[in-house]
C-alpha cells in the first residue's frame, strides 16, 4: 500500500491467485484510498463469481492471465485511458449480469448501499474546494505541488463519485449535500 501511495500508478495488475481471498478486499481498499487507480485482475480461471466480485470491487479490468501480451498492453493502455474493458467480459457473462441487477434492485430498496458509496478523500475534498473557488487543474497542481495529471485523475474520480457530468455540476452537489463551503 506504500507504493500506491507513493507512487500514484495509473493502473495497477492484480494476480488472484497469488492470494485468493484477498485479493478483492486488496483492490477495494486501493479504489477507497486512490479511486482514480485502475486495477486489473489476473486470474488462472475466470469464474462468475470472481467477475462479479471484482465489479463490486470496482475494477477495470479482469482478464486471463495467460492473455497475450498484446492483449495485455491493449487493456493496460485503455484502463490508463479510463476506460473499463470488465464491461466487455460482464455483458457476455449472463449469470453476473443478472447478480449485478439482482444487487442495485436491493440498492433501490435500500440494501447494501455502504458496499456501492466511495465517499470523497480528503484530497478530492481540498480539490473540489478549489474547484469552487474558480481555480483551473494547473493552478490547482501549483498550489498543492503535484502534477497537472494528478489533479485530472482527482477530477474524474470526484464526478464520478458525485454523479456529475461537470465540474460545476460536481461542485454545485458538493455544495448542497455540506461537503464543502464556499468560506
Amino acid at each position: 500500500m506504500a507504493a500506491v501511495n507513493n507512487l500514484y500508478p495509473d493502473v495497477i495488475l492484480l494476480d488472484i491467485a497469488l492470494s485468493r481471498s484477498r485479493q478483492p478486499d486488496l483492490a477495494r481498499t486501493i479504489k477507497q484510498l486512490v479511486p482514480s487507480i485502475a486495477i486489473v485482475l489476473l486470474t488462472p480461471n475466470p469464474t462468475d463469481e470472481e467477475l462479479f466480485q471484482a465489479i463490486r470491487s470496482r475494477v477495470a479490468g479482469y482478464i486471463k492471465r495467460d492473455v497475450l501480451p498484446d492483449d495485455l498492453i491493449t487493456t493496460i493502455r485503455r484502463c490508463a485511458n479510463g476506460e473499463h474493458p470488465i464491461n466487455d467480459v460482464f455483458l457476455a457473462r449472463p449469470k453476473v449480469a443478472q447478480q449485478v441487477l439482482e444487487q442495485f434492485q436491493d440498492l433501490s430498496w435500500g440494501k447494501g448501499v455502504e458496499h456501492f458509496v466511495s465517499p470523497l478523500t480528503p484530497r478530492e475534498t481540498e480539490i473540489l474546494t478549489y474547484m469552487a473557488q474558480g481555480y483551473f487543474n494547473k493552478q490547482i497542481a501549483a498550489i498543492l505541488n503535484i502534477s497537472e495529471q494528478t489533479i485530472k485523475n482527482h477530477v474524474t474520480s470526484i464526478l464520478r463519485k458525485l454523479d456529475a457530468n461537470a465540474r460545476t455540476q460536481a461542485v454545485i452537489t458538493a455544495l448542497k449535500r455540506g461537503l464543502i463551503t464556499l468560506d
